[in-house]
């Protein structure tokens, strides 16, 4: 059994969320809430968020014991970006590409 959370649309590049990914895959949820909440940048609170939203819909949904539960799964995948343009030289375009982020863990039981 397995439970899960996700957000879409999150404003912040994949690039600078997927290390932040790394460091609680496998963990265990209490560990990874404590890495988390320590880890000063942005997307550790975004991923703090999904977390705590897929821990309760374990609990609430699946009646999963909260201590037994691991992070099986955690990902950021690419949104949609918002294409934009700046003023260049000599009357030029350069583009500005604002990334956004698809979220989402998986958490389980501990086998």
């Amino acid at each position: 059994m397995q439970a899960r959370a996700e957000a879409k649309h999150i404003r912040i590049s994949p690039r600078k969320m997927k290390p932040i990914a790394d460091l609680v895959r496998g963990k265990n949820v209490k560990e990874a809430q404590s890495i988390l909440k320590f880890t000063p940048r942005k997307g550790a609170e975004i991923f703090l968020k999904v977390l705590n939203s897929a821990i309760a819909n374990a609990e609430n949904n699946h009646h999963m014991d909260v201590e037994a539960l691991i992070v099986k799964e955690i990902y950021a995948n690419q949104g949609p970006t918002l294409k934009r343009w700046n003023a260049g030289s000599m009357g030029r375009a350069n583009p500005v590409l604002r990334r956004s982020s698809h979220v989402g863990v998986v958490v389980a039981e501990k086998e």
